[in-house]
């Protein structure tokens, strides 16, 4: 350590009060972290790219400053897929501190690890209050069924109106119309659930017809159209 003349010539004067960090909730506890190891939590954090065209959900579940689980979800940029592939080999194992300075490969998800780094850090996070934390594998409740992220697609023009593309139920087939035009209603096939039945060996035309529901009063609608191409 290398101190300046001016610093070596102070005379020393003695610390009195002991400031240690305030306690920041943790899993249940109230901890004072001083080290990258008293980190613990599971939380989400969203990033964006510069140009802002793509977004990411960043979920890290963290166990004495190790990330433990990481689950990537991206939109709106087809690179930022394949660099959430190379994250997800990358995060896992670093501590939150090595994360942090990684090259995560995508600006989105760059930012959404700073975003959910000052979270965790200051006990700002999802299982803060939860006696021993989320089991690792938490994440991918958040999926639901079919393991598919939430995504949520609409269109809108002023000359033709809303058109809704996807809903969290799934792939919008059609949508409902009342006699004035408003949107009633929409039928959608849940792609998840379609997908699993496939897997098990259902007929691709089978799986499709009865994993096809409806939402809202669509089955009073006076008019249907396809929001894709009508």
């Amino acid at each position: 350590m290398q101190y300046s003349r001016e610093v070596e010539e102070m005379f020393c004067v003695a610390k009195g009060a002991k400031h240690d960090p305030a306690p920041i909730p943790e899993e249940g506890n109230w901890v004072k972290a001083k080290e990258i190891s008293d980190i613990s939590g599971f939380t989400h954090g969203v990033g964006w790219c510069a140009p802002q065209q793509g977004a990411c959900k960043l979920t890290l579940n963290v166990k004495n400053g190790i990330i433990e689980e990481a689950l990537i979800e991206t939109l709106g940029c087809s690179g930022m897929t394949h660099s959430a592939a190379m994250a997800s080999e990358i995060l896992p194992g670093k501590t939150i501190l090595e994360a942090l300075n990684s090259d995560l490969v995508c600006d989105a998800i760059n930012t959404a690890m700073r975003e959910l780094f000052l979270q965790i850090v200051y006990g700002r996070t999802q299982s803060a209050f939860s006696e021993g934390g989320l089991a690792v594998g938490a994440g991918l409740e958040d999926l639901g069924k079919g393991l598919r992220s939430q995504i949520g697609t609409m269109f809108g023009t002023r000359a033709k109106g809303p058109r809704y593309l996807e809903m969290a139920e799934g792939y919008v087939l059609a949508i409902g119309l009342d006699k004035n035009n408003e949107i009633i209603g929409y039928k959608f096939v849940n792609l998840g659930k379609m997908m699993d039945a496939i897997k098990q060996g259902v007929d691709p035309k089978d799986a499709y017809e009865k994993n096809i529901s409806t939402y809202g009063r669509f089955a009073e609608a006076a008019t249907v159209i396809d929001p894709r191409h009508q």
